[in-house]
């Protein structure tokens, strides 16, 4: 396991003398606010004192610092961090306390960035700093990135531009780029599951880990029950050809609901739900132990995106295995008919029975082979967003919770979609009964069918009840996921709620 990962570089024997009284000079500055920088809060504090009574809070600072993309949450840290006396407002003194202790995290996260200390950033600085963290950027989105904080269009950043830029966002060091990128929500769309990605060895240690992802697992609880009606008709679609199923979404509910009456369009959830906790757990185990081999001897470098994409894939081929009898029960309990099974257990007998241990692995070739265009796709559309954003937007700064849920949604739907024909042979081999013994037709064999009965659209059968329920899916696993991490006190960002802060 790595060692707690920290950004800031060592001091270097070789600095010049030149060089350190000069840093030990500006350290003074620091310490001591000169009378410019006095009278330059001085005129933040009377823009942002809106009402002028002497302070600042919340609704003032969302106004005054309309135009520079922070969220809700950032303005609300920057007054926790400030607010000395807890009264829920800044005075003048908390105001330039907080902007004094800002702009000196600042100003180490800015020589960090000036590698030959020269008192300019140029996007090679930028480009290198990002690629350390496990950010990779061309150097021309790296100037992108410089575009947004040059204001005299040098190509280079000085202290004051940096300063500037950053002064009011809640950014301590290089790092928080890839935290603020990290896929460290679960959205459950009910298809594959997504993972989180790294974690540090505090957030280890501290059990941050499994809080988050026992609040992943209950937030996908709940969205699988909430959009379960939807799930169950995209696999009857899926399983029934044109012949046997016709009509649209509406008439295809009218059907569910005339057969079993409303609970029935529930059917199969129970066990959707159930299988979620063991695959959450052996996909992020499994994951963290590829991670580890593939570190070898360099325990401390961030995996790349293609070696990302591996240990993913991966990691989601030793879940699927795992718990794919699951996968087989939750297709026959969804098509069975009123009556059919009384429960899980016998579901599972009637097929052990009938069918012999090998039916519990129906499907399986097909549902393997679709985990790698959905991991690649995923992967690939979500770092696409990422770097899109990066590069044209905010630059360095904070995302925001919309556009990192918008990012995962887009993503992981776009993994579906490429992924989908397999899904769709998948699931109709797994509604498959047969004699035990009988021959079992091949995943080819079904793709041969499916064209030459139902053409190449037979392929995204029940492709539109999927499309439908995602936006219900990821706002429900938002907003659960919201609540449950709040009630296990744990943060967004990885902290626990009331404890250690950081600078």
């Amino acid at each position: 396991m790595r060692p707690p990962w920290t950004w800031f570089p060592s001091a270097h024997c070789q600095d010049s003398r030149d060089s350190q009284d000069s840093r030990d000079s500006r350290d003074s500055q620091a310490r001591v606010p000169d009378p410019e920088r006095q009278k330059r809060w001085a005129e933040l504090f009377d823009q942002l004192d809106l009402n002028k009574d002497g302070h600042i809070d919340i609704i003032e600072l969302r106004t005054g610092l309309a135009g520079r993309g922070l969220s809700r949450a950032s303005l609300e840290k920057i007054v926790e961090a400030g607010d000395t006396n807890h009264d829920g407002v800044l005075d003048f003194q908390e105001f330039t306390q907080f902007l004094g202790a800002h702009e000196k995290d600042l100003k180490l996260m800015f020589r960090s960035l000036d590698k030959n200390n020269d008192g300019q950033i140029d996007a090679a600085e930028i480009q290198h700093s990002l690629h350390t963290i496990g950010v990779e950027v061309s150097l021309e989105d790296a100037t992108r990135i410089l575009q947004r904080m040059d204001k005299d269009g040098t190509m280079t950043i000085d202290w004051n531009e940096w300063r500037d830029f950053f002064l009011f966002k809640p950014l301590t060091n290089i790092e928080d780029v890839a935290r603020y990128w990290k896929r460290s929500m679960m959205l459950d769309i009910g298809e594959q599951l997504t993972v989180p990605d790294d974690f540090t060895e505090e957030e280890k240690k501290s059990g941050y880990v499994w809080r988050q992802l026992m609040a992943g697992a209950f937030a996908g609880s709940v969205s699988r029950t909430g959009t379960a009606p939807l799930d169950r008709l995209k696999v009857f679609r899926q399983v029934h050809g044109f012949a046997d199923f016709k009509g649209n979404v509406l008439s295809s509910f009218r059907y569910m609901l005339k057969e079993g009456g409303l609970r029935s369009l529930w059917r199969g959830n129970g066990i959707n739900v159930l299988k979620i906790a063991p695959e959450t757990a052996i996909k992020f185990t499994a994951y963290e132990k590829i991670k580890n081999v593939m570190h070898s001897n360099n325990e401390t470098r961030n995996l790349r995106v293609h070696e990302r994409f591996v240990a993913g894939s991966l990691a989601g081929a030793t879940a699927q295995t795992a718990i794919y009898p699951m996968e087989v029960l939750k297709t026959r309990l969804t098509l069975g008919k009123t009556g059919q099974y009384s429960g899980i257990a016998v579901c599972a007998k009637q097929i052990l029975q009938r069918e012999g241990i090998a039916a519990f692995y129906k499907g399986y070739v097909p549902n393997l082979l679709s985990i790698v265009p959905y991991a690649g796709i995923d992967l690939a559309v979500y770092e696409t967003l990422k770097f899109t954003w990066l590069s044209r937007n905010r630059g360095l700064a904070d995302p925001g919770v919309m556009v990192l849920v918008g990012c995962g949604a887009v993503s992981s739907t776009c993994g579906q979609l490429a992924s989908y024909p397999l899904a769709l042979i998948r699931t109709r081999m797994q509604a498959q009964a047969s004699v035990k013994g009988a021959p079992k037709p091949s995943m080819l064999a079904s793709l041969r069918s499916i064209v030459t009965q139902e053409g190449v659209a037979g392929l995204y059968r029940g492709i539109s009840p999927n499309l439908l329920k995602v936006i219900p899916a990821v706002s429900v696993s938002y907003v659960v996921y919201e609540y449950t991490r709040i009630v296990l006190g744990v943060d967004i960002e990885g902290r626990r709620g009331g404890g250690e802060k950081k600078a």
